[in-house]
């Protein structure tokens, strides 16, 4: 026995090792389940998918610049229908008393009533998340609720809990089916709690492990769970087939020691693809692909590291119960289609080429979009119907902010003027245009004007002009006339309450009353349309979110906002926000199709050793990308650009192992059957592992289109489920019509240690020292050193040239034989 330990290799050393060591591995992943379940509710979620934005892009810096200088206050339209006027009008009024609801525009223009349909625009207090804001929506909720009403707000809208509720029934759903799948493909009916128990741990393990990044994107956070579960739980599958197949002939303990070290390498060399294709995403310059291809890629290794180091725990706990309970194969063989894609070899392959160039074309006219209200889906949430429903009756209400340099008002006023000029600009609103007691709050006042506004005595308001003076510098105010001195009223006010704070200046009886109540209005407005160093123009425009007239209109703001300013301002708004990103997707788009295929290609070189072989696998699946991203364009939908970038990358990464597992059948059959016969029985051993595997992720990809109502996830998922599908029928169909016919292509492309690498049909005694893949009286696949006596039908390739022995006279090779 310890001869033969000795001889071992180090992957049967190694799942010795964690075989025998099971009740170790035990306490450490009980320890690091208890661990990343306590560290699940710490992960930050994002739910700012602009934060994912490169820094040096527009709307990231308007962004950033807004959180540090600005104040938004939380706002909402509210839209009743079958209302009169004089009802709305009663309902504007009964809102303005609220707690917490800074100010409501309602009036009898058609841009708030029409038919008989009424637009209350409301502002609140506080941010969209303030408690203040939170409770004035309640109220304002209940004063609505006996109306028909449709309600567009972010106040109190918690998108991430709404999701995590939808993705908990997409993954119930999706584990009842999952489970039926693996009772149906399983040979034992105990298998099931095991995979249950791995997967549970290694998502448990992944989830908590995002509490080392500091936040993730909700997107990321969502889905997650789910694509783990359809991407890694071939691994379980792979390993548990294997130790049914040992188990036929060895006790339990060998045979999980033979499974593991065969699944090792097994598993590794599948996940590489994978994996490859999250390494892709990470590589965005969009920065959300990092955060899901981190995530992504994490989650794979928990699954790998829980299937080879707690799984085999598991199957000897339960090994008992697994063969108490083996049933019958439930999985019917499939001869009928294989002898159908035999036939159809020569018709389906010229019909793919043409649906392949086809895809290109179509998928190139795929209508991608880059904001989440105009994505077509199926399943819209309240707050999208809302938004459409307002469109539609009242025209787009599309808010566009333009940050300049803070200090010149004479400049903002030509702005806001000439922009307002243009015909899809509806409102416009910065300190220039804002009217206070018959004054803009820039208009430049002098002291007897500035004293009646303030109710301040004409003495007063002197000595604080040339305070004013003195402070800024403006010397003018003190050596010539005071009365001439002008300076802009929000400047002059805002001076007057900085003194009277100080105790400078003391104000009594209805002097007191007017400044606070022109102050109270200023510290609300004031925020939000000037910061330390810049200004914030805002624009309501009848425009849509994103088209080529909207970018066409950003494009005139920013010319007219130049010529005051050069290059110094910012637009910000969720039409920049669109813009920015449909100008990195075309590099994202480029960078990933190319290094995933890049990278899959070069792992595929290694694990098969032909340069041929690769390019008809990436062939395949690159061509089911093609079909399934021609579906927009000829449904007449649209698609979010993130769902192409994900799916693309998913698809290609994961569903090449379809292609792989009937690659791998193909040539190994090939080599012991005819060609016709090898295809087959390759579908017949590779239709379980694929109809497991593929119908998770599809189902998967379905369940989350149809039921989540968050219009990216939603999008993404259905995008995932079509290419899945695609991706499935063509390997099963297509790929191995691609083998028959591209074998000589293969054998010629084939990287070798023997150059000159022949099929070597051999009988009697051999000498060999290199690698053999084929039969000797039964399949063979290893490094081989040493005497083989019996009939052999295999491809050698041999680091020592192949003798034979000359004492035995049946002993010949091929070559001798053509001789």
């Amino acid at each position: 026995m310890s001869e033969e330990r000795k001889s071992e290799d180090f992957m049967l050393k190694l799942a010795r090792f964690i075989v025998d060591k099971r009740k170790a591995f035990y306490l450490v992943f009980l320890a690091a389940v208890l661990f990343c379940a306590a560290s699940v509710s710490k992960v930050h979620v994002n739910n700012d998918i602009t934060s994912y934005l490169p820094a040096d892009t527009e709307t990231r810096r308007g962004l950033t610049l807004m959180e540090e200088e600005f104040t938004t206050l939380g706002s909402g339209q509210f839209m009743l229908t079958n209302v009169t006027y004089d009802e709305a009008d009663q309902v504007a009024k009964e809102i303005e008393h609220i707690d917490g609801v800074s100010g409501v525009e309602f009036d009898d223009t058609e841009k708030h009533y029409t038919g008989s349909s009424a637009l209350i625009t409301v502002t609140f207090d506080g941010e969209k998340d303030d408690p203040v804001a939170l409770q004035a929506m309640d109220h304002l909720k209940s004063i609505l609720a006996p109306y028909d009403t449709y309600i567009y707000s972010e106040v109190g809208l918690d998108t991430s809990a709404q999701l995590q509720s939808e993705m908990g029934i997409i993954l119930v759903i999706a584990a009842i089916v999952i489970v039926i799948v693996l009772l149906f493909t399983s040979k034992s009916y105990m298998e099931v709690p095991v995979y249950v128990i791995v997967f549970g741990v290694a998502a448990v393990l992944n989830m908590g492990t995002n509490y080392w990044f500091g936040e993730v994107s909700y997107i990321t956070n969502s889905v997650a769970i789910v694509l783990q579960l359809a991407l890694a739980i071939d691994y379980a599958i792979i390993f548990c087939h294997r130790y049914m197949e040992e188990r036929e002939t060895k006790p339990a303990r060998e045979a999980d020691i033979a499974a593991l070290s065969k699944a090792i390498v097994e598993i590794s060399s599948s996940s590489l693809t994978t994996i490859s294709g999250m390494i892709a995403l990470m590589l965005m310059q969009f920065r959300i692909g990092f955060d899901m291809g981190a995530v992504m890629s994490k989650g794979i290794i928990c699954s790998m590291l829980t299937v080879f180091l707690l799984m085999p725990g598991l199957l000897m706990l339960f090994s008992n119960g697994i063969e108490r309970t083996r049933h019958p194969n439930l999985v019917p063989r499939i001869s009928l289609v294989g002898k159908a894609v035999v036939k159809l070899r020569y018709i389906l392959p010229p019909i793919f080429l043409v649906t392949i160039i086809a895809g290109i074309f179509l998928s190139g006219k795929c209508d991608y979009c880059f904001s989440e209200n105009v994505i077509d889906t199926n399943n819209p949430p309240e707050q999208r119907i809302a938004l459409d429903r307002i469109s539609d009756t009242f025209g787009n209400q599309n808010t566009i902010a333009l940050l300049v340099p803070k200090g010149d008002y004479e400049k903002e006023g030509k702005i806001l003027a000439k922009i307002s000029e243009l015909p899809e600009i509806d409102r416009a609103q910065g300190l220039a245009n804002t009217e206070a007691e018959g004054y803009m709050l820039t208009d430049k006042l002098k002291p007897r004007q500035f004293a009646e506004i303030a109710g301040v005595d004409i003495e007063m308001a002197r000595l604080l002009y040339q305070a004013y003076g003195l402070e800024h510098e403006e010397y003018g105010a003190i050596f010539q006339n005071p009365d001439d001195y002008e300076i802009p009223l929000v400047d002059s006010f805002q001076f007057l309450c900085e003194q009277k704070d100080k105790g400078v200046i003391k104000l009594e009886g209805e002097q007191a009353e007017m400044v606070d109540d022109l102050q109270e209005q200023l510290d609300i407005g004031l925020p939000q349309l000037q910061g330390e160093h810049w200004s914030r123009l805002v624009f309501i425009a009848d425009v849509p979110e994103e088209s080529p007239q909207t970018f066409a209109l950003l494009d005139q703001m920013r010319a007219i906002a130049a010529q005051y300013y050069g290059d110094d301002v910012l637009l910000v708004g969720n039409s920049t926000n669109a813009r920015d990103l449909s100008e990195s997707f075309s590099g994202d788009n480029l960078k990933i199709s190319v290094l995933t295929a890049l990278f899959v290609m070069i792992i595929l070189l290694f694990t098969f050793k032909s340069a041929g072989l690769p390019i008809l696998l990436v062939l395949t699946i690159q061509g089911s990308i093609w079909i399934n991203f021609s579906f927009p364009y000829l449904t007449h939908t649209n698609l979010f650009f993130l769902s192409y970038l994900v799916v693309s990358s998913i698809q290609m990464g994961a569903t090449i192992d379809y292609a792989i597992v009937i690659t791998n059948r193909y040539m190994e059959l090939k080599t012991i059957m005819s060609h016709r016969d090898a295809v087959i029985e390759t579908l017949n051993q590779s239709f379980p592992t694929i109809l497991t595997s593929g119908s998770i992720m599809t189902v998967s990809g379905f369940l989350i289109g149809m039921i989540s109502t968050n219009p990216p996830i939603s999008s993404l998922g259905l995008a995932l489920g079509r290419g899945t599908l695609t991706s499935i029928f063509l390997v099963m169909t297509v790929l191995p019509q691609l083998l028959i016919l591209g074998d000589t292509l293969i054998e010629r492309t084939a990287i070798t240690l023997n150059i000159d690498r022949k099929q070597r049909f051999s009988g009697g005694i051999m000498h060999v020292d290199g690698h053999i893949r084929g039969h000797v009286s039964g399949f063979v696949d290893g490094e081989i050193r040493g005497l083989i006596r019996g009939d052999i039908n295999a491809m050698i390739e041999s680091k020592k040239p192949i003798k034979k022995d000359p004492a035995d006279p049946e002993s010949h090779t091929e070559e001798e034989t053509s001789k």
